[in-house]
């Protein structure tokens, strides 16, 4: 069988663009653009034969289809061809059984997809597979692209470096200025893409690299490109079918540019409308406090009484906060997020800082090495546990967007009690302890005597 996807306005109208040419939003209204797919022909294939396929395909050696993302090119990109795929093995990552985490916050079915498990430490991999492949396989076209660029607060520029690298296009990333951890500094620079430290937040790189791509020569590879969310979706698709084919009931996401709210709905979405699942799990965007345009809008809404809006949004400056990745106050991909929360009965929650460093702490403590974007999320769901939002009973999937590695300064000064005005609660210090044997063993008995083991 063969497939077709296009481009189309997040506003609606029947105006349809190709996926290769170089386009971001809607020429006449400035709307963003989405990548619509032909699901009348996904549909001849019949919802137990595409899940035989991806079972399949999961995990194999057929390339492109080991990919987590590629294992699902007809829902992805049917146009790219395999020889044009850029691939880094990315998806495929650990649905982890969180058990111990969840009985302390009394949940009984809680999972921790760690996405930050991929290639380059965070989940910016799925999207670049796709948006690199794509541009690729413009170039085998034909098109005179010289570059691909993006605005980033640390993944997403190493993510597109690396995925760049392998695919031989050189990459232009925009970094706001002593805003990004070390780690995720060293990634593009390694890579061998020219970074450009900008005295400015992501805001502003996000206005800077607008108008760097304004030459279609040099190719815009930020979230309000909609093919990152095609590789984004199949978080959703995997989770399910890590689940023998069954739907969580809540999904929470770290939110701060809502790519990715949108495009974990849009794969729960595609696989309603295609007969894998019945119903749609509930969605909750997770936000700093310092960084929390969202949440604010929907509080507006709610004080209201009514469902979401885009009107209900107002752009912030978003403020200084551990969880650095999300710190945004203007997201482009604001309104598929706020269509993606509706379609979901969806919730918005935000997290302070000394909550969302708390529950990386304890959460780490029974196994996980989360970093602070996972650790909003995580702070966000122990409140709506605690509200009863969500059920003790109900299965619930949280989101880990980034590898803890990634961030070993936030890690080491929480341990330190060194982040400025946190309590830093379950802070662990090395023992300084002499030589003598006995003496040692003396002390190690009394810190286990004084945990109670």
């Amino acid at each position: 069988m063969s497939y077709s996807a296009w481009f189309e306005s997040v506003a609606g109208g029947d105006r349809r663009f190709p996926l290769n040419e170089v386009i971001y939003r809607d020429p006449a209204t400035g709307a963003l653009l989405e990548v619509v797919h032909d699901l009348e022909a996904l549909g001849r294939r019949s919802a137990a034969a595409w899940m035989r396929l991806f079972d399949e395909r999961y995990g194999r050696t057929s390339w492109p289809y080991g990919s987590g993302v590629w294992s699902k090119h007809e829902w992805v990109q049917p146009h790219v061809q395999p020889e044009n795929v850029v691939s880094l093995y990315e998806g495929n990552t650990n649905l982890f059984w969180a058990e111990r985490y969840g009985r302390t916050i009394g949940l009984e079915d809680l999972w921790v997809k760690q996405c930050g498990t991929s290639h380059t430490g965070s989940f910016k991999d799925l999207g670049m597979t796709v948006l690199v492949s794509s541009v690729k396989q413009m170039i085998s076209e034909g098109k005179p692209i010289r570059a691909l660029a993006c605005a980033s607060t640390g993944d997403t520029s190493a993510a597109l470096a690396a995925y760049g690298a392998a695919a031989g296009i050189p990459v232009v990333v925009l970094l706001p200025k002593g805003k990004i951890s070390a780690a995720q500094l060293v990634q593009p620079l390694a890579n061998g893409a020219i970074v450009c430290s900008l005295d400015t937040d992501f805001d502003g790189c996000m206005r800077v690299v607008q108008h760097l791509t304004e030459d279609p020569h040099i190719y815009l590879a930020n979230s309000m490109n909609s093919l990152r969310v095609e590789g984004q979706k199949t978080i959703s698709v995997e989770i399910v079918q890590q689940f023998d084919w069954e739907v969580p009931d809540w999904v929470l996401v770290p939110g701060g540019n809502l790519g990715n709210v949108s495009a974990i709905a849009k794969g729960f979405s595609m696989m309603k409308r295609l007969g894998i699942i019945e119903s749609l799990p509930r969605l909750v965007c997770c936000q700093a406090e310092r960084a929390n345009p969202l949440y604010l809008a929907y509080q507006r809404a709610r004080a209201a009484d009514r469902e979401l809006a885009e009107g209900d949004f107002t752009p912030i400056e978003a403020g200084d906060t551990l969880a650095s990745a999300i710190r945004i106050g203007h997201p482009v991909s604001l309104p598929k997020a706020i269509r993606a929360l509706v379609e979901t009965r969806g919730v918005v929650e935000q997290a302070s800082e000394d909550e969302l460093a708390d529950a990386v702490a304890r959460a780490d403590r029974t196994g996980m090495f989360n970093c602070p974007h996972t650790g909003v999320a995580l702070a966000c769901l122990e409140k709506l546990v605690r509200r009863g939002t969500i059920r003790k009973d109900e299965r619930v999937v949280v989101v880990s967007t980034a590898h803890g590695l990634k961030f070993t300064e936030f890690k080491a000064r929480y341990h330190e009690r060194k982040l400025e005005g946190l309590e830093c609660t379950y802070a662990n210090l090395p023992l300084e302890m002499g030589r003598e044997p006995a003496e040692v063993s003396a002390q190690i008995h009394r810190a286990l005597d004084a945990r109670g083991v």
